[in-house]
């Protein structure tokens, strides 16, 4: 695991249960919104559970890749409170 990854990982684990940050939102914590695609490919390697990456959604308001697939990416979300 790269430093990156150890820092995004630490970012997206804040993210409270029912909430979601964007990628670019992460990019941004990490002092730079132009990694947003970086975020997304560090997201992409987790296979930590702890690591809630689900929670983090796609600025057009789509939720985005999930490595279990998108189906049970929204599952786990509506589960938590974030959608209605």
């Amino acid at each position: 695991m790269t430093e990156f990854e150890k820092k995004v990982y630490q970012i997206v684990k804040t993210i409270p249960r029912g909430t979601a940050l964007t990628y670019k939102q992460v990019a941004i914590k990490l002092g730079n919104a132009g990694l947003t695609r970086a975020v997304g490919n560090a997201l992409n390697k987790n296979r930590d559970k702890l690591v809630p990456c689900h929670r983090v959604v796609r600025s057009d308001g789509t939720i985005g890749g999930y490595a279990f697939g998108n189906k049970k990416k929204r599952e786990v979300l509506k589960n938590e409170g974030y959608f209605d």
